[in-house]
């Protein structure tokens, strides 16, 4: 082969249907979701609102990527192979979950809620950046912005108890 030359196998395992990109999605969010869930009863009351505004954002986001994908006057383009963004691993690493323990501490709970909005946001500007207009653009450059806003709250509230002792 020459050199700098890419094979065929690379641009095949370059390539993913937009339906794996959307399943890989969903499991994000269900599994964003259920940790929050599992968590509520775990966190001092003090964080509890967060925990559920999280629990109830991964739902709605679920909710949405489910509902595209099962969408039949989009059923062509969600079976069109596009690029496998940089940022796929990281996405699709963020499954696992990490055990908070017992009585998860608020900073440790945050950095981790803050990790995965940064790394959902990357994913879905990626995402957006890569697919042709139209509703999944459209959905993932909303999910990019959601994501955005969420870690720009968590911030914020990580600011309120680290720096000025609690929210």
């Amino acid at each position: 082969m020459i050199e700098g030359a890419v094979s065929s196998y690379e641009k095949i395992k370059s390539k993913t249907s937009l339906r794996e990109i959307l399943e890989v999605a969903c499991s994000f969010e269900a599994s964003a979701r259920d940790f929050y869930t599992d968590l509520i009863p775990k966190v001092g009351k003090n964080m509890r609102w967060l925990v559920e505004e999280l629990a109830a954002e991964e739902q709605q986001h679920f909710d949405l990527l489910n509902g595209l994908a099962s969408r039949e006057d989009i059923a062509e383009q969600i079976k069109a192979e596009v690029r496998i963004p940089t940022t796929d691993t990281r996405f699709s690493d963020a499954v696992q979950l990490p055990d908070l323990g017992a009585k998860p501490d608020d900073q440790a709970v945050l950095q981790y809620a803050m990790g995965r909005e940064q790394i959902a946001m990357e994913h879905y500007r990626s995402l957006a950046e890569g697919t042709e207009p139209g509703p999944i653009h459209d959905l993932f450059g909303y999910l990019a912005d959601e994501e955005t806003k969420h870690k720009t709250e968590l911030e914020k509230v990580y600011y309120e108890v680290v720096h000025s002792g609690g929210v």
